[in-house]
């Protein structure tokens, strides 16, 4: 499971660069799904710490509660590969400045 998890990570940032070189509104949708993503997974970072300090509860072993929360999750995820695909896009922009 491991190596799927890695070799997804490089797949699918150079899947979605090339799509959105062939569709480029594709752009406009990546970003937009990574500003949900972001606010969501900020979001629920910020409500569940605030409520363990409210509750002056034990820190270290509520906070992981918060990897049970499939959106926490999957908007992590979709960060994680959104931050790949963006330094592949600028890498590949570069690239062709310098030919």
């Amino acid at each position: 499971m491991s190596i799927i998890i890695i070799i997804s990570s490089v797949i699918i940032p150079i899947l979605m660069v090339l799509l959105q070189r062939k569709w480029g509104r594709l752009c406009l949708i990546y970003h937009i799904i990574a500003l949900l993503s972001i606010l969501i997974f900020g979001n629920i970072a910020a409500i569940a710490i605030y409520s363990i300090l409210r509750d002056n509860t034990v820190f270290m072993t509520n906070i992981h509660g918060i990897f049970l929360n499939p959106f926490f999750l999957i908007s992590g995820v979709y960060i994680g590969i959104y931050i790949v695909y963006f330094v592949m896009k600028a890498i590949s922009i570069s690239w062709k400045q310098q030919i």
